[in-house]
């Protein structure tokens, strides 16, 4: 198996990623910046997780906004 050294997302839950990106911008400002009903309409991270895990170009755009974040933090 290959080690990933430099992916900060080995190892990250898609559910602790939800978790940190609504903690740091809040349920509006993530769904003003990845413009999706889960994160717009009723948010939770249960949808969001049902959602996500059947949209791989919505998980993409979330994995790439929690890279962008933890990396300029």
């Amino acid at each position: 198996m290959q080690e990933q050294i430099n992916n900060p997302l080995h190892g990250k839950r898609l559910d602790t990623i939800i978790e940190y990106l609504v903690a740091y911008y809040g349920w509006e400002e993530l769904g003003q910046r990845i413009a999706i009903r889960c994160f717009n309409d009723n948010p939770s991270v249960k949808s969001s997780l049902t959602f996500l895990r059947k949209t791989p170009w919505a998980r993409e755009k979330v994995e790439q906004l929690y890279v962008k974040t933890i990396l300029n933090k």
